[in-house]
């Protein structure tokens, strides 16, 4: 039994059922990675309001592939992408928000640019059948760069609980 995601000329995968431990799973390789090293990573981090990978971005002084920009949000593909389609949604001031627990009533109008401009850019990848859109926040929440970040996954059916 096979199934096959909706493909673009950027990407695209095959999505082959596994037999592990006798259980009929899904795997996505070259889009799966343990999620031991995503804690290690995340447990490695130290939070803080420090400059980030991401601050070098929206300055330029790091390459990415970007593919959306306005005046307050920059979308760039994930360099370890764990979906067909993987895009990172990043403010452009971090002003405090170095993740979503941070969030005061201030960040409201950021917050909701960031959403909508996911659903512009899931429309713009070609991901009519569905999208994910994750935050992650705090070690237990698997956060490496506290710079608040959206995850956009699509390309490929969703796993649930997710994790």
């Amino acid at each position: 039994m096979r199934a096959e995601s909706k493909s673009s000329d950027h990407n695209s995968s095959i999505i082959q059922p596994v037999r592990r431990l006798g259980v009929l799973t899904s795997h996505f390789s070259p889009y799966h990675t343990s999620m031991a090293s995503e804690k290690e990573a995340a447990l490695a981090a130290v939070p803080s309001d420090s400059p980030t990978i991401f601050d070098k971005i929206i300055n330029k002084e790091i390459p990415s592939k970007v593919v959306y920009e306005d005046d307050k949000v920059l979308a760039f593909r994930d360099i370890a992408p764990q979906a067909p389609t993987h895009i990172l949604l990043i403010p452009k001031v971090k002003d405090g928000l170095t993740g979503l627990s941070k969030a005061e009533e201030r960040h409201c109008e950021i917050l909701g640019h960031l959403i909508y401009t996911a659903k512009l850019v899931a429309k713009q990848e070609g991901l009519e059948d569905g999208f994910r859109v994750v935050i992650n926040d705090g070690p237990n929440g698997c956060q490496s760069v506290y710079h608040l970040h959206v995850h956009l996954f699509g390309g490929r059916q969703m796993n649930w609980p997710p994790g």
